[in-house]
């Protein structure tokens, strides 16, 4: 890292709600799937909120956006909004499969260096970064990430509880016979650095390639996930903890969902008793700012100005 202050970057994934279907094993949503260039109505609604939240807060955001959605003219609206008001979008991929990382190198070329062509195309700005589907990537997708010219990348989720918990949430979802398109990646991924590094081959050790990678940030120690979703389970109070917990790291990578900014009334019924909607919004946005609050001191940038700080 660089010299001087401390980092702290936000970032967001825009999975729009059918990819929540997917993970949870729910029917698929007949009439979106008909028309696939538009989005839930919640995806916008979502995106409002996280801007108005960074206004209020006065930081700059990440976002993360599975180039197919920007078919959807309000998405590439909202999206180009965003970026007038300086935040910056990046690459969720082309269409977010979460197998990424078992695909053939022609296919990871075009969900990963179609998206930057299709991005580019849809707002004017190429993208520098990408984040993985499900956080799951390897060389192969590595190798792709220098092919498409990507200064970072941020999918890397080095923490022990989250793989073991999906683990057992797949493996009890399968007794049930619910089928989730959510797949577990490789368990080399636990001893990987959890703070900025350039990768190598393998991709978990440090090494000499061009591109940089920003992991998803953990606590020390047992490595806690310190995400959207721990972050708005844990209250204020714990959220303030959490930050705490990751110590004088030189990136504090704090990473939210699209979900995180809904309440259960912004989707259909059948998504109101997911997981992640249970806390209630109001709780969950005063959580983040606690956490952003508790990084006081940190220069809050986004993430392509945190992959140039450590290059």
């Amino acid at each position: 890292m660089t010299a001087n202050a401390a980092l702290l970057a936000l970032s967001v994934d825009l999975d729009d709600l059918e990819l929540y279907r997917a993970i949870h094993g729910l029917p698929s949503d007949e009439e979106a799937a008909r028309a696939r260039f538009s989005v839930s109505p919640a995806y916008v609604t979502g995106v409002r909120r996280a801007l108005a939240f960074a206004r209020e807060r006065g930081v700059p955001l990440t976002f993360f956006c599975v180039a197919r959605d920007l078919e959807d003219p309000s998405v590439q609206g909202a999206l180009a909004g965003a970026i007038a008001e300086g935040h910056t979008v990046e690459s969720h991929s082309q269409t977010h499969p979460y197998d990424l990382s078992r695909r053939s190198p022609n296919e990871l070329d075009r969900e990963i260096g179609g998206s930057f062509d299709a991005i580019e195309r849809a707002l004017g700005v190429r993208p520098t970064g990408f984040r993985a589907p499900g956080y799951i990537v390897d060389d192969p997708v590595f190798d792709a990430l220098e092919r498409a010219g990507a200064a970072f990348d941020s999918s890397v989720m080095p923490c022990p509880p989250y793989y073991f918990a999906k683990l057992a949430v797949l493996g009890a979802m399968q007794m049930i016979g619910r089928r989730s398109k959510s797949i577990v990646g490789g368990a080399s991924v636990l001893v990987a650095p959890t703070e900025p590094y350039r990768p190598g081959s393998p991709y978990f050790r440090r090494g000499s390639r061009p591109l940089v990678e920003l992991p998803i940030q953990v606590t020390r120690g047992p490595r806690l996930p310190v995400i959207g979703t721990s972050l708005g389970r844990a209250g204020e109070r714990g959220a303030r903890a959490l930050v705490r917990a990751c110590g004088a790291t030189p990136l504090l990578n704090l990473e939210l969902h699209l979900i995180d900014f809904l309440d259960r009334s912004d989707v259909p019924i059948e998504l109101a008793d997911l997981p992640e909607l249970r806390t209630p919004l109001a709780r969950r946005l005063a959580a983040f700012g606690a956490a952003i609050d508790a990084a006081l001191g940190r220069r809050a940038v986004t993430l392509a100005e945190a992959a140039r700080s450590v290059a």
